[in-house]
């Protein structure tokens, strides 16, 4: 067999790391914080950062394949340990707060995760369910100060974590079928079951739908996505918007009607993504309030049926393009969206919405 020599590199999650750095180091990162404040960054500090949470892994111990839990929602701490964990050649598990107590155990027991990061929120989780964690040897609140509980001993504070560590890295050459992150789906029966992506899958899935006929991501794109960041990686987006140079906005815990519009128009966001409850939610509270959200383009719904009314309603009233996707965190998670065809472009509303409440064709991933 004759083979090609050209674009030997590994595809791996540090290549998007560090084209995001070298290309697109002006975009920016924007996220509500725990304590309810907006955080402004740019992506060349947001690199900055993630070398100084990588030295500070490598410091601690971690080593190749060692998973570190997180139990956060979506904002820029939480994007620093995405990368810094999956690019130094460890796991970034991610843990739905969601989910009952019982399951938190036995996911973070059966992961064996090493390090638990966890925001503000959950400090009285973390600590009802501390002792039944089997293999946790640290524990970081993702704070620049720690809990004022009188239990807070062994909690250490994120920003002083990193706080004297070098803003560069000397990044190991990963093999790209090597594990990245770890998602626990509970689409299963019994308990849930652990499902590993690989740096390869993760890069080719982003490169994916960032396609034209699927989110068509743009570097001068502003992305919203109010999919969690446990919930199958938010499906890929916090890698397609780095990867593209969009500024990304992260909602943080508050996924309500004002937050969201607050955020949206704030923002001048073009693309969000969330499931059907996030958005009937959003539609009631500006239909309520008389509100627009101008900058929208398009919007991805998944994570169940979008039922038609949803469709009708962004396209006829807000102008917004509806895509609606079908996924399962086995797929690095997006499996097929659903978009009009040039030639679907004249029929009549109704037909249009019957061919977007289906989920589409195959993302090839």
């Amino acid at each position: 067999m004759l083979y090609g020599q050209m674009m030997q590199d590994q595809l791996t999650i540090t290549k998007i790391l560090q084209h995001a750095n070298r290309f697109h180091a002006g975009s920016q990162i924007v996220s509500k914080t725990s304590d309810d404040k907006i955080h402004r960054f740019r992506y060349d500090q947001f690199y900055r950062r993630v070398c100084q949470l990588a030295n500070a892994l490598v410091k601690a111990g971690v080593q190749s394949d060692d998973r570190i839990g997180t139990l956060a929602w979506n904002d820029h701490r939480h994007m620093e340990i995405y990368y810094a964990a999956s690019c130094i050649g460890a796991v970034c598990h991610t843990i739905n707060p969601r989910l009952f107590d019982d399951q938190l155990t036995f996911i973070a027991n059966d992961a064996a995760d090493k390090f638990l990061f966890f925001d503000p929120q959950f400090y009285g989780k973390v600590s009802e369910l501390k002792d039944t964690f089997e293999s946790i040897e640290r524990y970081i609140v993702l704070s620049d100060a720690k809990p004022e509980a009188a239990d807070a001993q062994g909690v250490e504070v994120y920003e002083d974590l990193i706080a004297n560590e070098a803003e560069s890295f000397d990044w190991p050459e990963l093999d790209e079928k090597q594990a990245s992150a770890l998602c626990y789906t509970s689409g299963t029966t019994g308990n849930p079951k652990g499902v590993l992506f690989s740096h390869r899958s993760t890069l080719i899935h982003a490169l994916s739908v960032s396609g034209g006929d699927w989110l068509c991501v743009r570097q001068k794109d502003s992305i919203l996505p109010v999919v969690p960041m446990f919930h199958a990686n938010a499906w890929g987006i916090p890698y397609a918007a780095l990867m593209n140079g969009a500024k990304l906005v992260l909602p943080g815990y508050a996924l309500d009607g004002p937050n969201l519009h607050t955020m949206l128009n704030e923002e001048q966001v073009t693309l969000m993504a969330g499931v059907p409850t996030v958005w009937l939610g959003l539609l009631d509270y500006l239909n309520r309030n008389n509100l627009t959200i101008d900058s929208v383009d398009r919007m991805m719904v998944g994570g169940s049926a979008a039922p038609m009314a949803i469709i009708r309603e962004f396209e006829e009233k807000y102008d917004v393009r509806v895509m609606h996707g079908w996924g399962m965190t086995e797929l690095s998670p997006v499996g097929t969206l659903g978009a009009l065809k040039s030639h679907q472009a004249n029929l009549s509303p109704e037909d249009r919405y019957q061919i977007q409440a289906l989920q589409g064709a195959r993302c090839l991933v």
